[in-house]
């Protein structure tokens, strides 16, 4: 499997002749989603979700489709069919990939808001993606998505993450809001992750995940 990093917290998984992305938002390069026909979102706040994008991709692909929370499918009426509702606890297969859906709730930034739906996505047992949350799944994964900045965040809670899922490798997500120097001061930390690897991938490159 390939990851490919574009902005913030959208990556692209390919493998054989599977694409899937996840989370292309306002922050993201549209074309993360060339030649895609199924999407994953884990929750409706616009860095996540390019309502857009998305409705572009599907007057171009009828066979388009975007897997999202519920409550996110009512935030943007404009994806009509191609939206398709998913909870924590359920699996299902997307664009070749066996995803399980786990979490459910968007990390507390302030007095119990935002207070909306994210779920995380693991792919194929191997990738976990936890969108606005540091929910552990329940099952090892070999490779996490760990957030380095967001208003919900701190440093110390990134660190707790990535120890307490103990991921074989870990890549910096949700880093748009993030200077070359904060990205360095971020990437400097996770020396403390124990016994993971940690690595940045720029925006646009890949990495081979076996």
């Amino acid at each position: 499997m390939n990851l490919i990093k574009y902005g913030h917290a959208c990556v692209r998984l390919e493998a054989d002749d599977r694409v899937l992305v996840i989370d292309p938002g306002t922050f993201s390069e549209a074309d993360a989603l060339d030649g895609v026909d199924e999407v994953l979102v884990t929750h409706e706040h616009p860095d996540h979700l390019d309502i857009a994008k998305l409705v572009a991709a599907s007057q171009r692909n009828s066979a388009f489709r975007v897997y999202l929370p519920s409550a996110a499918i009512e935030s943007a009426p404009e994806l009509g069919g191609t939206a398709v509702a998913v909870e924590a606890g359920q699996r299902f297969t997307a664009a070749g990939f066996a995803v399980d859906v786990v979490g459910g709730a968007h990390a507390e930034i302030y007095d119990g808001l935002p207070g909306c739906a994210n779920v995380g996505f693991v792919v194929d047992g191997m990738v976990y993606h936890p969108g606005d949350s540091l929910f552990v799944p329940p099952s090892p994964v070999e490779t996490l998505l760990v957030p380095a900045a967001a208003p919900w965040l701190k440093l110390s809670e990134a660190l707790d993450f990535v120890r307490a899922v103990r991921p074989k490798r870990a890549f910096p997500i949700h880093d748009a809001t993030l200077n070359e120097l904060g990205q360095e001061y971020f990437d400097g930390w996770l020396d403390f992750k124990g016994g993971t690897e940690y690595a940045r991938i720029p925006v646009g490159e890949s990495v081979a995940i076996r």
